[in-house]
């Protein structure tokens, strides 16, 4: 897993989770392009359940060397209770913050948040 700020441009696997609002609904995503598919979600260009929900702020993101290594993880994360998410977003972004910046830079964590722990199957 690759922790770090990528910029508008850059392609990188990303397994992110979405809130409509701090501790609101929650939907977890992966894609290679995370600025561009954060900021469909922001303007409601994606229908569903995110559109339906007010689902837009980008409250985790988490990079990866590979897609097939997102794609794991992300249906991992899908697996997940609810509490076990709010803990994981807890961890990197105690404040819920959106991460996503209009500049093109995504955040590594919240205002007083860390790199997520992993233990060693790679779950948290």
């Amino acid at each position: 897993m690759i922790i770090g700020m990528p910029t508008r441009f850059a392609k990188e696997p990303c397994v992110y989770i979405l809130a409509s609002q701090p501790n609101g609904v929650l939907y977890t995503g992966v894609t290679s392009a995370v600025w561009d598919r954060v900021n469909e979600h922001k303007q409601g260009l994606i229908e569903g359940f995110t559109k339906k929900h007010g689902v837009k702020l980008l409250v985790y993101a988490e990079f990866h060397d590979s897609m097939d290594e997102a794609i794991r993880r992300e249906k991992r994360i899908k697996t997940w209770n609810r509490a076990w998410k709010v803990r994981l977003i807890g961890e990197m972004n105690p404040e819920w913050a959106d991460l996503w910046l209009a500049t093109g830079e995504i955040l590594p964590h919240g205002p007083g948040g860390q790199a997520v722990p992993r233990d060693g199957d790679g779950t948290l």
